[in-house]
């Protein structure tokens, strides 16, 4: 009876989530790492508020780990923890979402203002609605109905949200487990932030990840005589083709991962030379590189550097790498992990289908946590519009989300 209460709570907030979204979508919490344009000013407003509206709604537990910056407002980025407090505290389930968004990029891509809310029917359309206010919203509607309904949940529930997703984590969840790590062995952890838009997926497992600037240094002269000149440009082609070597290279396949072997793709080029009729001496482009956890970074970066150098003998220039990123893969949550089991029997119950265990290229803050033996699944229903124009989420997978959510929480 108590879970049926709490579900059919939760099936009553699509007018709080709108009204939620809205707030949080007017908030543009970006990070200061972007660049220095006034409005990139971190997460504290947008942690001041849901301060506040936790409050509002009844959560009398909350703390906050501020992780120190100096590039932002007020010195620090926030870490807010809710805790909803259970039958039992010897064990915690924690949903743990990120505050953090990325710029809307080119606006005139987008069919509505991406910091105005636009509802169509069940569709909410705005920068962060799904990436990552999705799994932040599931997890306070989860809560608010436990504490609305006077439900005790079997264990604690504590959402955690987290700065500094999108930019590398420093002021986020390395801040959080480097100087006051609130987990223990035996937590049931969720990670919002992926899935599948049949809610099917369960993501245990990430390729390591490396990110890595090629920078060409020829000789600039004028175009009409290119013989006294080394064409920078040109060997940046010639070589972002030869890095296509590296698929053949590396060809291992695991299939528990989407897709299944390693990838390897240019990516960001920066601007040379301002006018057409002069030939660059330098040249600047990038690599994304999504490395299955059977390779080993070094030697992928090994195998780019004989293929760099080869290169750059035979057009007479110097390459040099640089990493922008490196996180080499973390261990995978077992498959048979309690929070593996939890949240597939939760799926089943709530959308009524057989959720999977699966890998993914793409890095989560999930991965922190497995390096330190913490099993974490990462998962909602969503159709992964983030990061692209007109980003959006569904209400009603919102709603779905928080059913799961609180079906865990009250799961033995």
């Amino acid at each position: 009876m108590e879970m049926k209460n709490v579900l059919q709570k939760i099936d009553g907030y699509s007018e709080e989530i709108t009204t939620l979204q809205r707030e949080l979508v007017a908030i543009p919490a970006l990070s200061p790492t972007y660049d220095e344009k006034p409005e990139h000013t971190g997460e504290a407003k947008k942690g001041a508020f849901l301060k506040t509206y936790l409050e509002r709604h009844g959560f009398t537990d909350i703390t906050s780990i501020e992780a120190p910056d100096d590039r932002v407002p007020g010195g620090t980025r926030p870490n807010l923890i809710a805790r909803v407090r259970g039958a039992r505290s010897d064990h915690t389930l924690w949903v743990m979402a990120h505050l953090d968004i990325v710029p809307p990029g080119d606006l005139s891509k987008w069919n509505s203002d991406p910091y105005a809310l636009k509802v169509d029917g069940d569709v909410m359309y705005g920068r962060g609605v799904e990436d990552n206010h999705q799994g932040l919203v599931a997890g306070v509607m989860a809560a608010r109905a436990l504490i609305e309904s006077k439900t005790t949940p079997a264990r604690d529930l504590a959402l955690l949200f987290v700065s500094d997703e999108e930019c590398g984590s420093d002021y986020g969840i390395s801040y959080v487990l480097e100087h006051q790590n609130p987990f223990k062995q035996g937590d049931l952890i969720l990670v919002p932030d992926g899935g599948s838009p049949d809610g099917s997926e369960v993501e245990v497992a990430e390729k390591g990840i490396a990110w890595l600037k090629f920078k060409i240094t020829g000789t600039q002269c004028h175009a009409s005589i290119p013989q006294k000149g080394n064409n920078a440009l040109r060997a940046g082609a010639h070589l972002i083709v030869a890095l296509d070597e590296l698929q053949t290279i590396f060809n291992d396949e695991d299939p528990i991962f989407i897709p299944p072997t390693s990838t390897f793709e240019p990516t960001k080029k920066e601007a040379n030379v301002p006018n057409v009729n002069t030939i660059p001496g330098e040249d600047i482009f990038f690599l994304d590189c999504r490395i299955l956890p059977s390779v080993s970074i070094d030697r992928v970066t090994a195998e780019i550097r004989k293929i760099s150098d080869r290169i750059a003998a035979k057009f007479n220039v110097a390459v040099e790498l640089s990493f922008e990123q490196r996180d080499d893969a973390a261990p995978a949550t077992p498959v048979d992990a309690p929070v593996v089991r939890r949240i597939t029997h939760s799926i089943k119950e709530v959308y009524g289908i057989e959720a999977k265990p699966i890998g993914v290229g793409g890095g989560t803050v999930a991965a922190a946590l497995r390096r330190l033996d913490l099993p974490c699944v990462v998962w909602s229903k969503m159709d992964e519009t983030m990061h692209g124009p007109n980003e959006c989420a569904k209400i009603s997978n919102i709603i779905g989300d928080a059913k799961v959510i609180a079906h865990m929480a009250l799961s033995e």
